[in-house]
């Protein structure tokens, strides 16, 4: 009898509908696992021809699986303190390469491989614009993401210094003062500049920048700079305004390049240098060189940019992460291991920057958990279990009926 064909499609799909749910359980603690569902369409393919008011007279026969659909809202953030894991929230995916395959992923349980590339736990690269020299090339091709602690950036020789000094107006004449600023030359060496203030009359002092004899070999101190500052009756300095130029330092013993410096005497349109009456002090010192640094550390900022933290207190881009989306999610096919490929269907991937075009932003030091809920998953289970039974009972009744048909026919 064909209308066993009807209670055995509904016995398929809802066993389909438990594999599927089983499965959302299954993940229920996979990163970035997004759950599923199946959708069920009816089968229509009798009609037995109108009744008296010409409508149609239709049987059915039977349910089919019409599709599945996958639930792409974020799932919840959990920190993990690791740096290399990345939490997407919003539209998007992360890029992930293996060999020439490129697939797509929500899991961003990302870790370091032996070539300090950061990676898939199954070993794909994740990709991501490239930097160079702390500058991100978002019109590159992308490239793996390195975060290798072998990493390194040059020295930065300096060419500014300041320092927010007051000098004590009621110190007498042949009164000193000294400040140490520390200074870098082109090879990363530490050079340390001594300015001493001499008060030589009311309102005014002598300054004088030398280089220790150890920086150049000599056999005493050089002095490479040397001035008069001017102070009004309100202790500001009226002369020299603006900066000092022209200190130069030549013959280092390290073999570095010649420094050129400026002194900067304004921060925010005031003078950095004061004549108040209070003890002679510097309280801060600033330059804009550096030694050369190694990384040590390195932190996903929300825009995808992977930012280096080195030995000498600077911090550099090291790429940026790259984040891809479709016009048809749900046309992404799934290929395991948390992973996602593009189909004719979800149409080519859009690669772009998190928080830029739509994209969802990334949460550094923390995962996406599974968007999967307990409750809703035994609630669907509970139903499929009542249709399984239903259909199994359908089937039971059918055989009963046509054993009966059967022996009043023989």
């Amino acid at each position: 009898m064909s209308s066993f064909s009807i209670p055995l499609s509904g016995l398929e799909t809802t066993s389909s509908s438990l594999n599927t749910i089983a499965n959302n359980l299954a993940n229920l603690n996979t990163d970035g696992y997004k759950d599923q569902n199946l959708n069920f369409s009816d089968v229509f393919n009798q009609v037995l021809g109108t009744s008296g008011n010409g409508d149609p007279i239709q049987t059915g026969s039977g349910v089919q699986v019409a599709g599945t659909s996958s639930d792409f809202s974020n799932g919840a953030v959990s920190s993990t303190g690791v740096a290399s894991n990345m939490a997407l929230q919003g539209n998007g995916f992360f890029v992930v390469q293996s060999g020439t395959e490129t697939n797509y992923t929500r899991a961003g349980d990302f870790t370091v491989n032996a070539n300090g590339q950061l990676s898939t736990p199954e070993g794909a690269l994740v990709m991501g614009y490239p930097a160079v020299d702390g500058v991100v090339s978002t019109t590159s091709a992308l490239a793996p993401i390195s975060v290798d602690q072998s990493t390194t950036i040059p020295a930065v020789a300096t060419t500014s210094f300041s320092a927010v000094t007051n000098l004590d107006s009621s110190a007498g004449v042949g009164a000193t003062f000294s400040t140490p600023i520390t200074v870098y030359d082109s090879l990363g060496t530490a050079q340390e500049l001594t300015v001493q203030y001499t008060n030589t009359a009311a309102n005014t002092w002598s300054y004088s920048i030398t280089l220790p004899a150890s920086a150049t070999g000599a056999s005493s101190a050089t002095t490479v700079a040397s001035g008069t500052m001017s102070f009004n009756s309100s202790g500001e300095l009226t002369s020299p305004t603006g900066s000092i130029t022209g200190i130069n330092i030549t013959g280092l013993a390290d073999g570095a390049a010649e420094m050129k410096l400026t002194w900067n005497l304004n921060a925010s349109g005031s003078p950095t240098i004061t004549q108040q009456n209070s003890t002679s002090a510097t309280t801060s010192t600033t330059q804009n060189g550096y030694s050369v640094g190694t990384l040590t550390s390195y932190s996903v900022l929300p825009d995808g940019i992977v930012q280096g933290q080195f030995s000498n207190s600077q911090t550099l881009a090291l790429g940026q992460v790259a984040v891809a989306s479709f016009a048809n999610t749900q046309g992404l096919t799934q290929t395991g291991n948390n992973d996602y490929a593009a189909t004719f269907s979800s149409g080519t991937a859009v690669v772009g920057q998190a928080g830029a075009g739509g994209n969802g932003t990334i949460t550094g030091g923390s995962v996406e958990e599974s968007n999967v809920d307990l409750s809703t998953e035994f609630s669907e289970m509970i139903i499929a279990q009542q249709g399984y039974e239903a259909n199994a009972k359908v089937l039971t009744t059918l055989d009963q009926v046509s054993q009966a048909t059967i022996q009043m026919l023989s």
